[in-house]
């Protein structure tokens, strides 16, 4: 680092341990869903303009942010996702949602705590900042289509030369890093699928065209997609997540709806099996005299870590923690519209293990993180921010 040194960007840090933490909080009490972050964004504002930073307003809910190092340089952008999810919030934890039926159970309140804290330590020492630092706060990560796109489409990346993130991830101990060069997260999609019957009295099921057992053998043909259809070495998840359908238990009813996501780490075999599903379905209704109608839609892309900004992340880690960090992992089949992001420039997305002690999984009602890992995470950011410019500065 050019004239300061690790332990004092560790120890401003530190200082601030406190702070970031509240800073979770309040953005806990006050969960907002995808692009309704009205609060949050506000909030976010008053903050960077006590400091000094103007922010600037797009994708509706998001804000683009700068701080300018005295000396020439290139850009790196850090980026935070600010949405809740529409959940219910339960459990005994240190804080909880004061808003109904919205919650952040993902840790999106921890990552926008992280990205504020890594900004004031790096504005504290921006005199000596070899380049530009960019601050994405985004709205709308879990409501396909996301909020990367628009916040791409109106500038978040405008002559910015490299892109990092981070997730914060109850399956890791805590502070354990995890990342990828390559395929990390999955191109998750959704589906919709109305089968449509005859309903009639369920003591003559001969007298029906059943959509129950219609949707019954659609999911069951749909499933040899994944275990009849596709080599068991590239990676493919199909799962429903709703099915709905009829009103008493003698009623067989006219229709039957369901809806579900595929995942694979592979646009290629994304592609078969939407044409696939298509057919399985129609041929599957077909064979029952049923109707089927469905619809597909494709949700975020592959999320693929830059092999160079990978190797960077596992060095500052090395340098500020040691090997001990570094933890292997594989890809994960969850989706992650940080992936748009790397269609467009250099990065590296990361996780950052807060589970210890944390059984709760990511979207659980009682999910929780530890809060430990704020300010650990907060300091690798501003390293990682900070190696970059200095790699990449003038000679």
């Amino acid at each position: 680092m050019s004239r300061i040194s690790l332990e004092e960007l560790r120890t401003r840090i530190e200082n601030r341990k406190g702070e970031i933490i509240y800073w979770r909080r309040e953005f806990h009490r006050h969960p907002e869903v995808a692009f309704q972050e009205h609060w949050t964004q506000q909030t976010l504002q008053k903050i960077l303009h006590d400091w000094g930073i103007e922010s600037q307003v797009i994708a509706g809910t998001g804000l683009r942010a700068i701080i300018q190092g005295q000396e020439e340089g290139p850009t790196v952008a850090l980026r935070a996702d600010m949405d809740a999810l529409p959940l219910q919030e339960e459990g005994k934890k240190p804080v909880l949602s004061e808003v109904p039926g919205a919650a952040h159970c993902c840790g999106h309140d921890g990552h926008m705590a992280i990205l504020l804290g890594a900004a004031r330590a790096l504005l504290d020492f921006k005199k000596f900042l070899p380049g530009r630092i960019v601050l994405i706060f985004q709205p709308a990560e879990e409501l396909p289509p996301g909020g990367a796109k628009p916040m791409i489409e109106e500038g978040a990346l405008e002559e910015v030369d490299a892109i990092f993130g981070l997730h914060l991830w109850q399956p890791l101990p805590t502070g354990q890093v995890g990342l990828l060069a390559g395929p990390m997260m999955a191109q998750a999609d959704n589906f919709e699928i109305e089968v449509r019957g005859q309903g009639g009295h369920g003591s003559m099921p001969h007298l029906t065209i059943d959509p129950i057992w219609v949707a019954a053998q659609v999911i069951t043909n749909i499933q040899g997609l994944v275990s009849r259809e596709t080599d068991p070495l590239h990676p493919l998840v199909i799962s429903f997540g709703t099915i709905q359908g009829g009103t008493i238990y003698n009623i067989i009813p006219e229709k039957v709806e369901l809806t579900g996501t595929v995942r694979t780490l592979d646009t290629t075999l994304q592609a078969r099996i939407e044409e696939r599903l298509a057919a399985v379905c129609e041929l599957t209704a077909q064979a029952w005299r049923a109707e089927i109608g469905w619809k597909y839609q494709r949700g975020y892309p592959v999320l693929v870590n830059h092999e160079r900004e990978v190797e960077l992340v596992r060095e500052v880690v090395r340098k500020i923690w040691g090997e001990k960090r570094l933890i292997p992992i594989k890809p994960v089949m969850g989706g992650e519209d940080f992936a748009y992001y790397l269609q467009k420039i250099p990065g590296a997305f990361l996780f950052f293990g807060a589970g210890s002690g944390k059984s709760y999984p990511h979207h659980h009602p009682q999910f929780d993180i530890d809060e430990e890992a704020l300010s650990e995470a907060a300091y690798l950011l501003a390293n990682i921010a900070w190696e970059y410019l200095e790699r990449h500065k003038p000679v």
